[in-house]
């Protein structure tokens, strides 16, 4: 069965590319507008890991994040940061909220795919 990835990203256009790209590799999407509306979009699917930006309106990634990790359910899901940020205390702030991974925008569809293996094996 296809693993469904959740997509959470406030630019309609980043959500097109990121989901063609795991469409194409036999994934299944689900989209996201933002923190909050992923929360509520969580228990409508199987959601087997997490995309999500963390500049974002309503709820930031961050917030997400520490939102999701206290859902005991939700304890190990893979979630990868994809963000313009670069520095190292904005990384060092996400693995704290509890982010697996932290890929840099703009994103190479290849190296997603990557990542995607390795954390959804």
């Amino acid at each position: 069965m296809a693993k469904t990835v959740l997509i959470v990203d406030d630019s309609a256009t980043m959500r097109q590319m990121v989901a063609f790209t795991l469409r194409e590799a036999g994934y299944q999407v689900v989209e996201a507008e933002h923190g909050q509306d992923a929360l509520n979009k969580m228990p409508l699917s199987q959601i087997n890991a997490v995309i999500t930006d963390l500049n974002m309106p309503v709820m930031d990634g961050f917030t997400y994040i520490k939102s999701v990790r206290a859902i005991p359910s939700y304890k190990s899901l893979p979630i990868l940061m994809l963000t313009t940020e670069s520095q190292l205390s904005k990384k060092e702030e996400g693995k704290a909220a509890g982010a697996t991974g932290w890929i840099i925008k703009p994103f190479d569809p290849e190296r997603l795919l990557q990542v995607m293996a390795k954390v959804l094996p």
